[in-house]
C-alpha cells in the first residue's frame, strides 16, 4: 500500500538524496512581508503526492495542511518573485526558493537554512514533477488509488477494515451501497480474517477498475480471444477508430508503446491491458495527437493567425482594486499567451510604472515587467510576443521606457524593419524569438531622421482609454481639451516597427486603401459587434491585410470576458481576453490555443484568407466554408471525476453536457441524464448528433457538472477541442479544472463519428 516508495521505484528515485531530504523534511522561514518571517516545518508525505506545511493557526484542519505537488507551476530558486525581490534581499539568493502554484493561491517564499538545503528542496520538486507529468494514465490512475487507500488507513497497519474500505470507496467519489460493498470485501477476504492486504488489495484494486465498457470492445474486436493480432488491431484502427494511418505499421508501433506482457509484445499481439494503455494515452485522446505539435504553414502573414492575446494583462483580478503583479504576464506567457498588454504611466523616482489608469489597482514598475517577459517570453513557443503599450508618460519617462527596452530585452526586441518585407506583414516563421511592440508611432515604415529624444506630436485617440473603456478613464478623458495632443519620445516611436496603433477610419474600398498594412486598429467587444452585423465581409476582408485587436467592453470592471468566437469567425486576430477569468470564454480560448503545437499562433481557414472571398458569418451563404458534416457523440462513461464539494461525506452527481461553438447556425447544446452518486466511473450510454455547416469555425465543449436540485449546479471539469483536431472512434476526453488546468486521471470515454 505503499504509494510512494512505488513511485521512487518506478522512477529509479529509491537513492535519490534529494527526496530523501524532502521526506525526511526540514525547518523553513516562510515569508510574507519585511516584518513577517516564521519558522515552519515542511515534509514530502510518503505517497509523493503531497506536501505537509505546520501551521500555528487555531482550529485549522489536517486537511488544510496539505497541498499536492500537482498543484505546483513551477519551483524558482533565488529572489525570482515579486515577495523575495521585496522582502529578501538581505538572504543570499541560494538559500531562497518560491512554490508557484497553478491556481490562484497565493506563493509560498521560503528560505532554508543553507544553499545545500534549498538545492534539496528544488531539485527534488522538480524531479517530482517531471516524473509525475511523464507518468501514463494506468500509472497515475494506481498511484491516486495508492494514495486514497493511505488516507483510508486511519490506524496505518497496511491492512483494511470493511469500514476502512467505506472511507476508500467515499476518497474515491463513490457511493456504494453497503451490501454491495461487504460482498466485494468478502470476495475478496481470502484469508478471513475480517481485514483485507497485500494481494486482497490487489484483487480488489482490479475488480474496483475494472472496465466492462471496454471489456466489451476489446471482446468484439478480437472475436472473444485474449489477444489482437497486427491484423486484428489493423481492422479496428481502420474500422473504428477512422486513422487514415492504420496498417500494420501503426498497429505494430501502438503494441510495442502501450503493451506491458514482454511475451505479447514479442509475438505481435496485444493483451487487453495494453488495449485499455492505448486508448488511456495521447494515441487514444479525443484530441488529434499530431496537432500537438506545430504542423499549419508558418510562413504567412501575421495577419493570416488568430494570435493567443491577453486583456489587461498584469492585472490578478478585477479592473477596479485588483492586484497587479509580474506573475500575471508570467502565468500569461506559460499559457502560450503571444501578445501582452502594458498600461504604462509616469511613476516615481523617474520609473515608469504599470496599471489600470484612474483606479485603484495596484501598481508595479515598466523594468519589472520586462525582465520577468524576457525570461518568460519564449519558454512554451518560439514564435514572436507583441507588446501592446498604452503609452500614457510623459516624455522624460517614455525615454526611460525606450532605454528599459533595450537594456532588458536586447537583441530580442525588433527594432528595425525586416529586410526586403515592405509590402505586407511578416510571417510568424520570420519573426521567431522576436519581440514586437505595438503602439502609437510617428510616420510611416522608415523611422524618422533625427533620433534619440527629439519628440513630434501626434493624437494620442486610438488607445484604450479614447475608446472610452472604462467610466474611470471616460471621466478624465472629457476633461482634456478636445483634440489634445501628447508628446511621443521618438526613441519610443522608432521601436515600433509592424504594429503601428491607428485610430479606425473605416474599411478601405478597392484601390483605396484607408490602413497601410503595419497599422492596426484596437476596437472594443461592441464596436466590433456592431461592425460586424452592418459590414461582417467588409471586417472579413480587411482582416486579411491587417491586424485587428478586440479588447472587453467599458463595463466589465469584474474582468469579465465576452466570447472569442464571433470575433474569430470575422478573422479578427488579437482577440483579447483576460486571462486571469476562469469561464466558458478562457475554455474556448485554450481550446482553441491547443491547436499547432500551443504554440500561440493558428492558421485561418483559406476562406478567411483569400482576398476574393465572399464570406459573412452574420450572413451565411453557401461557399467553399459550406461543408455540412454531421457529429455523432456517444457519451459512454466517465472516469475518476473530482470530488467538488471537500465535505467527506459528499459523492458526485454528475451529468454531461456537449456543446458546439461556431458561426449562429452551427451552435448547439446537449445534456445526458444524472447519474446519482457516482464520480469515480458513472455510465451514460447516450448519443447525441450535431449538423454543422461550417466545421472549420466550431469548437466541440464537453461540460461535466455536479446536478444539484435546489441551487446552481457545481462546475466538475471540461473540455474545448476544435472540431478540426477531433478524432474519430472510441477515444478518452481527458478533463481540466476551472482553472484550465488538467485534472490527473479525470476523464469521459466517448465515441465519436463524423458523417458527410
Amino acid at each position: 500500500m505503499d504509494s510512494g516508495r512505488d513511485f521512487l521505484t518506478l522512477h529509479g528515485l529509491q537513492n535519490d538524496e534529494d527526496l530523501h531530504a524532502l521526506l525526511k523534511g526540514s525547518q523553513l522561514l516562510k515569508v510574507k512581508s519585511s516584518t513577517w518571517r516564521r519558522e515552519r516545518f515542511y515534509k514530502l508525505q510518503e505517497d509523493c503526492k503531497t506536501i505537509w506545511q505546520e501551521s500555528r493557526k487555531v482550529m485549522r484542519s489536517p486537511e488544510s495542511q496539505l497541498f499536492s505537488i500537482e498543484d505546483i507551476q513551477e519551483v524558482r530558486q533565488g529572489h525570482r518573485t515579486s515577495g523575495l525581490e521585496k522582502y529578501a534581499q538581505d538572504v543570499p539568493a541560494d538559500r531562497c526558493f518560491s512554490v508557484v502554484f497553478k491556481d490562484q493561491r497565493n506563493t509560498l517564499d521560503l528560505i532554508a537554512p543553507s544553499p545545500a538545503d534549498a538545492q534539496h528542496w528544488v531539485q527534488g520538486l522538480r524531479k517530482i514533477i517531471h516524473h509525475s507529468n511523464s507518468m501514463n494514465q494506468r500509472q497515475k490512475l494506481q498511484h491516486w488509488i495508492h494514495s486514497c487507500l493511505r488516507k483510508a488507513d486511519k490506524n496505518k497497519d497496511n491492512k483494511m477494515s470493511f469500514k476502512e474500505l467505506q472511507v476508500f470507496l467515499k476518497e474515491l467519489n463513490i457511493q456504494v451501497d453497503d451490501s454491495y460493498a461487504w460482498r466485494i470485501f468478502r470476495e475478496c477476504d481470502y484469508s478471513q480474517t475480517d481485514s483485507l492486504e497485500d494481494k486482497e488489495i490487489e484483487a480488489f484494486y482490479k475488480m474496483l477498475t475494472q472496465r466492462e465498457e471496454i471489456d466489451e470492445i476489446f471482446s468484439e474486436a478480437t472475436g472473444s480471444g485474449e489477444t489482437l493480432s497486427v491484423d486484428q488491431l489493423v481492422t479496428f484502427l481502420r474500422d473504428q477508430q477512422r486513422e487514415e494511418a492504420a496498417g500494420p505499421a501503426l498497429a505494430i508501433s501502438l503494441i510495442e508503446r502501450y503493451e506491458p506482457s514482454e511475451t505479447a509484445k514479442a509475438q505481435q499481439q496485444m493483451t487487453k491491458d495494453g488495449f485499455l494503455m492505448y486508448l488511456l494515452s495521447a494515441d487514444g485522446s479525443a484530441f488529434n495527437l499530431a496537432h500537438r505539435q506545430v504542423y499549419q504553414d508558418m510562413n504567412q502573414p501575421l495577419s493570416h493567425y488568430l494570435v493567443s492575446s491577453s486583456h489587461n494583462t498584469y492585472l490578478l483580478e478585477d479592473q477596479l482594486t485588483g492586484p497587479s503583479s509580474t506573475e500575471a504576464y508570467i502565468r500569461a506567457l506559460c499559457k502560450g499567451c503571444r501578445c501582452l498588454e502594458l498600461d504604462c504611466w509616469d511613476g516615481p523616482n523617474l520609473e515608469p510604472i504599470i496599471y489600470h489608469g484612474y483606479t485603484f489597482t495596484s501598481k508595479i514598475l515598466f523594468c519589472d515587467v520586462l525582465r520577468a517577459i524576457r525570461d518568460y517570453a519564449f519558454k512554451v513557443s518560439s514564435y514572436p510576443v507583441i507588446l501592446s503599450l498604452e503609452n500614457h508618460c510623459s516624455l522624460e519617462q517614455q525615454c526611460v521606457m525606450a532605454r528599459h527596452l533595450r537594456t532588458f530585452l536586447g537583441t530580442l526586441l525588433l527594432d528595425q524593419q525586416l529586410e526586403g518585407v515592405t509590402n505586407s506583414l511578416p510571417s510568424p516563421e520570420q519573426l521567431k524569438g522576436k519581440i514586437l511592440l505595438k503602439g502609437k508611432k510617428v510616420g510611416g515604415l522608415l523611422p524618422r531622421e533625427g533620433g534619440g529624444g527629439s519628440e513630434a506630436t501626434v493624437v494620442s485617440d486610438e488607445d484604450e482609454a479614447a475608446e472610452m473603456e472604462d467610466e474611470a478613464v471616460r471621466s478624465n478623458i472629457q476633461h482634456k481639451p478636445k483634440g489634445n495632443k501628447v508628446s511621443l519620445a521618438m526613441e519610443l516611436s522608432n521601436m515600433v516597427i509592424y504594429c503601428k496603433s491607428v485610430h479606425f477610419e473605416g474599411f478601405s474600398r478597392p484601390g483605396s486603401p484607408k490602413q497601410a498594412f503595419y497599422e492596426m486598429a484596437s476596437f472594443s467587444e461592441n464596436r466590433a459587434f456592431r461592425l460586424l452585423q452592418e459590414a461582417g465581409n467588409s471586417f472579413v476582408l480587411h482582416n486579411m491585410g491587417h491586424l485587428s485587436r478586440i479588447y472587453p467592453a467599458g463595463w466589465r470592471t469584474d474582468s469579465s470576458n465576452y466570447s472569442p468566437v464571433e470575433m474569430w469567425n470575422a478573422g479578427c486576430q488579437i482577440v483579447a481576453l483576460n486571462f486571469q477569468t476562469p469561464g466558458l470564454e478562457m475554455d474556448l480560448y485554450q481550446g482553441r490555443f491547443q491547436d499547432n503545437g500551443a504554440c500561440g499562433y493558428v492558421l485561418k481557414p483559406d476562406f478567411l484568407r483569400d482576398p476574393n472571398s465572399t464570406f459573412n458569418p452574420r450572413a451565411l451563404t453557401q461557399g467553399p466554408w459550406w461543408t455540412q458534416k454531421r457529429l455523432i457523440i456517444r457519451v459512454i462513461s466517465g472516469q475518476q471525476l473530482p470530488k467538488v464539494n471537500k465535505s467527506k461525506n459528499s459523492i458526485v452527481d454528475p451529468k454531461v453536457i456537449v456543446e458546439i461553438h461556431g458561426v449562429a447556425r452551427d451552435m448547439a447544446s446537449r445534456q445526458t441524464g444524472v447519474v446519482i452518486n457516482n464520480g469515480f466511473n458513472p455510465k451514460w450510454n447516450t448519443e447525441f448528433e450535431f449538423d454543422v455547416a461550417v466545421p472549420e469555425l466550431a469548437l466541440i465543449r464537453f461540460t461535466v457538472e455536479d446536478y444539484d436540485v435546489s441551487s446552481k449546479n457545481d462546475f466538475v471539469g471540461q473540455c474545448t477541442i476544435p472540431l478540426s483536431s477531433l478524432k474519430q472512434g472510441y477515444r478518452h476526453v481527458h478533463l481540466l479544472s476551472k482553472n484550465g488546468d488538467l485534472h490527473p486521471s479525470a476523464t469521459l470515454f466517448v465515441k465519436i463519428s463524423f458523417q458527410d
